[in-house]
């Protein structure tokens, strides 16, 4: 997921991507703790989206006050 994909996003987006985000981390853990272990890389690659669109959301907050 590219920034400037999430910069065309509005805040109700790019909150709901975030919920979605969260759930994919919460699975991927589960998944490490059961028989089947996911691939390593998706671990990083939801955290680094995560902290994207926080910090999209923090500059559209600040942009609108």
């Amino acid at each position: 997921m590219k920034a400037s994909e999430l910069r065309s996003k509005s805040i109700a987006e790019l909150t709901k991507e975030l919920l979605d985000l969260f759930k994919e981390q919460f699975n991927l853990r589960i998944q490490k703790g059961a028989a089947k272990p996911p691939k390593p890389h998706l671990f990083k690659k939801v955290r680094h989206d995560i902290a994207r669109i926080k910090t999209l959301l923090k500059e559209k907050e600040g942009s609108s006050v």
